[in-house]
């Protein structure tokens, strides 16, 4: 019977090795006393210096502890770190052994982070395979789980990279930008070693040399002084063609030499040596250690049941497997013979499919992307002359038809801006927002700016308000808002002489879930049954009699739903022609019961003295220069005009101003360039992106670049001062207080 034992356990034991030969994972005899925080940092830092072996060993002793203190959160964290230097190592197989081990723990954890990474993982693999469809999909769903700066500060160089090689040379020059300074706390160095290596690689591919030598010599400078050696070889390599390219050779010499030496001392042979060592011990070491676990279960095993029985129950076991899986085996290959062909040619055209489908929705992107700005840019100069030719008192027949020239300029505004939202959702940019608001409060506002439109109708709106939802709750007021304000502004058109009425109503309260009916319900015209299923369709309004006598775009409802489906909900409709309309739907809601009711106020418009104050004024376009102008100038504010973004970098370093005010698309250097150049000598002074902002514009690279904050032309007169306001008078008395 001893005999039988032994051979059982040696059996398994061998088995156990094969099945994970190849494989590698945490495992040391012993662990010197540190903190496990210090471990992943030491990793961190040597990966980045291409240290590898010295890093596999950190992330070996941070395991240890890890498993110690049976802290399944830091295992998590040292598997993901394993497989991206096994990343860096272009080991695959590995990498996707640690994703798989740190995926398996995932499944019984709630772990935000840990999630995030992994989907940050995962998508760098797709970038390798050069996939980058896929790999901005599983970037964008890493940003949407955390908030991780130094996680986030990743994700934009790798998506950098991949806009260089979708040759999408203006999107990878501002994520590229936005690392050159950065305040990450673990890698800062190393992110703005690779940003301006990013910017390089782009000037390259734009052809222009001087400022691709200007950023690699940069990228080279703080790699050496941080040990950074693939970013110094790389920096080496960037610099030996630029310096060709400016026919430089001296200097491309140099750098060439630089290479030689670089390839004989950190890509040596020992080096890589001295890495699959490392590999290779930590391989055996695990392999070993899931013996060793196999052999005490087995001893367990025959200490409480007898050995014979065993061995037969084995053998019966191993047996019935072999048939199942032969059986298996012989019926899977039949079908896959019959069904490869039919796979691989449905495979091919579904590929084809999908790429010609992504072309499409990007040109689409594209086309509203330009179509968008070239028009904001003329409509800033009509509603900018009409307010001001408003301003200066015309005879009563000129203002009628000034008021009918802003009216129209206001309306095609917003036929843009329609446009612009239905398609901002259709290509996922648009996420709901989870902050706390109070739902009475945003419903009266909406009412009370809808009462204009309601009195020219001579129609009421009432709110029949359910005092049982609570105060505070958790969702996107601003959505919400929007979803309330179509379907209101819908009734007030269709009615007139009636009435409009918003009802909330508290469906079911289980802690703090919370159901919400609403509805919006009017006595005007109706919609007939035939045109009900195609009311919430683009540019549908019932028929061409009701658009002509009702006007609009018959876009509203459509965004209405739209909006309902980031929410997970659908918008309902019963309506009878001459009768009315109901529009319904619900919603799930976080309450916050535990927070107190605040005093309730009313925000005011600030009043600002102007008077004095000098502004820069950065814009190319000639005649938004002096509208611009001619609205400060009615402030008693004075202003200087740069043309771009080198003129307005020149001025504000020769001059003192109170703000800066600068348009995004320019000729020559973009406004965010500009930007960045003038917070590297002057990081006080307000700067507000005025710019008719597109489809693909991201305010977060505005405010990564320094801006202040954002106006969008064409803007209300009101609001362009109140913005001013704020950013130089506020803030001067949050510093004076602070």
């Amino acid at each position: 019977m001893k005999i039988i034992s032994k051979h059982i356990r040696f059996r398994l034991s061998l088995l156990i090795a094969c099945l994970f030969m190849g494989q590698m994972l945490l495992a040391q005899d012993t662990v010197p006393l540190k903190n496990l925080e210090t471990y992943l940092n030491e990793a961190r830092m040597y990966g980045n210096q291409d240290k590898n072996d010295l890093a596999i060993l950190s992330l070996q002793k941070a395991a240890k502890v890890a498993e110690k203190n049976e802290d399944v959160k830091a295992l998590i964290d040292c598997y993901h770190r394993f497989a991206i230097v096994y990343l860096r190592l272009d080991k695959e197989d590995t990498t996707l052994f640690y994703w798989d081990r740190a995926k398996a723990l995932l499944k019984d954890i709630e772990y935000p982070y840990g999630n995030a990474i992994h989907k940050y993982i995962e998508g760098v693999i797709e970038f390798k395979n050069e996939k980058s469809f896929q790999a901005r999909y599983l970037l964008d769903e890493a940003k949407q789980l955390n908030n991780d700066r130094n996680m986030f500060n990743n994700i934009l160089l790798v998506e950098g990279n991949i806009f260089l090689n979708q040759e999408k040379y203006d999107d990878a020059q501002k994520n590229f930008n936005s690392l050159v300074i950065n305040t990450d706390i673990y890698e800062k160095e190393f992110l703005a070693t690779n940003a301006h290596l990013g910017l390089a690689k782009v000037f390259i591919k734009t052809e222009k040399y001087p400022e691709a030598s200007e950023n690699a010599e940069k990228a080279l400078s703080i790699a050496q002084a941080n040990g950074f050696f693939n970013e110094i070889f790389e920096a080496n390599q960037l610099l030996s063609t630029t310096y060709e390219k400016l026919e430089a050779f001296d200097q491309a010499l140099i750098s060439n030499k630089n290479l030689l030496l670089l390839r004989d001392s950190v890509y040596n042979l020992d080096k890589i040596k001295t890495e699959m060592k490392v590999a290779d011990k930590i391989q055996f070491d695990f392999m070993g250690d899931q013996i060793k676990i196999q052999d005490d279960k087995i001893e367990e095993l025959t200490a409480s049941q007898n050995r014979s029985e065993i061995a037969a129950i084995l053998t019966t076991a191993f047996l019935m497997i072999i048939s199942l899986l032969a059986i298996s085996l012989y019926r899977n290959n039949q079908i896959k013979l019959k069904t490869n062909d039919l796979l691989h040619t449905k495979n091919n055209e579904l590929q084809v499919a999908r790429d010609e489908a992504v072309q499409a929705m990007e040109a689409k992107s594209n086309f509203l992307s330009t179509v968008s700005h070239e028009l904001r840019t003329p409509l800033y100069a009509v509603t900018g002359l009409t307010h001001l030719l408003l301003e200066e008192n015309p005879n009563p027949a000129q203002k009628e038809h000034l008021k009918a020239l802003k009216f129209s300029g206001d309306y095609l505004l917003n036929f843009i801006n329609d446009i612009l939202h239905i398609n901002k959702i259709d290509a996922d940019k648009l996420e709901p927002l989870n902050i706390e608001f109070n739902l009475n409060k945003v419903l009266k506002e909406v009412i009370d700016s809808l009462k204009q439109s309601a009195n020219e109708n001579n129609t009421k709106i009432i709110l029949d308000y359910d005092r049982q939802i609570p105060s505070h709750l958790m969702s996107d007021p601003l959505k919400l808002s929007q979803i309330i304000m179509n379907l209101v502004g819908n009734a007030l058109k269709f009615t007139k002489n009636g009435e409009v009425k918003v009802i909330a109503k508290l469906l079911k309260k289980v802690e703090e879930d919370v159901t919400i009916y609403f509805e919006v319900r009017d006595n005007g015209i109706g919609i007939s049954k035939e045109k009900q299923e195609s009311i919430f369709e683009g540019f549908e309004q019932g028929s061409i009699q009701i658009n002509r006598e009702y006007g609009g775009t018959g876009l509203g409802l459509t965004i209405v739903k739209s909006l309902l489906g980031l929410f997970n909900s659908k918008i309902e409709l019963r309506s009878e022609l001459n009768v009315g309309s109901a529009f319904f739907f619900e919603l799930d809601i976080k309450s916050k019961d535990s927070i107190i009711d605040d005093i309730a106020f009313e925000m005011t418009t600030k009043e600002y003295e102007f008077e004095g104050l000098h502004i820069l004024i950065v814009e190319d376009n000639k005649i938004n220069q002096v509208i611009t102008k001619k609205m400060l100038t009615k402030k008693g504010i004075t202003s200087d005009i740069a043309s771009n973004g080198h003129e307005a970098v020149e001025l504000a370093g020769k001059n003192q101003y109170d703000a800066i005010l600068m348009d995004i698309h320019m000729p020559g250097i973009s406004g965010d360039e500009a930007t960045i150049q003038i917070r590297e000598f002057d990081p006080s002074t307000p700067i507000i992106a005025l710019t008719a902002i597109s489809l693909d514009d991201s305010l977060e690279v505005f405010y990564a670049a320094g801006c202040n904050d954002v106006v969008t032309k064409p803007f209300k007169p009101e609001i362009f001062y109140q913005k001013i306001g704020e950013n130089i008078f506020d803030r001067q008395i949050k510093n004076s207080a602070s």
